[in-house]
């Protein structure tokens, strides 16, 4: 039986995970099984022609992480974000020194962003408000 999408995106995301940086391994031992502000986080998310190092797709919020070969990517990386964000996505870039010393500090900018991001269930809308 053949599936109707392709499936090197799922392929590459998959080898992605099972080959996750360190700072990929130390940021996701503390958003997993939604332990930072209720929000659930998949890892290796295919979006569109990118696979995003995690997304929250609920609140479309997508956290990259950067090593630095980034640095010499910085067209590649503005390029996606700005197609990340015209899909309606709201994106989060660490250095993956960032993570490994400061991961506290990682949390909290990502927390705080959960929080600013409007809910996309209705029923979680305050003042009674209907769509």
């Amino acid at each position: 039986m053949d599936k109707a999408y392709d499936r090197l995106p799922t392929l590459r995301a998959r080898e992605l995970r099972n080959n996750a940086t360190a700072a990929e391994r130390v940021l996701w031992q503390h958003i997993r099984n939604r332990q930072l502000e209720g929000a659930r986080f998949n890892r290796q998310v295919p979006i569109g022609p990118f696979i995003c190092d995690f997304a929250c797709r609920s609140l479309k919020l997508v956290v990259e992480l950067d090593g630095g070969n980034h640095a010499l990517r910085i067209a590649e990386d503005a390029s996606r974000t700005k197609y990340l964000e015209s899909k309606g996505y709201s994106v989060l870039r660490f250095w993956n020194n960032d993570v490994l010393g400061n991961v506290e500090g990682v949390l909290s900018v990502i927390g705080k962003a959960l929080r600013d991001r409007p809910s996309p269930n209705p029923s979680r809308r305050t003042g009674g408000e209907r769509p």
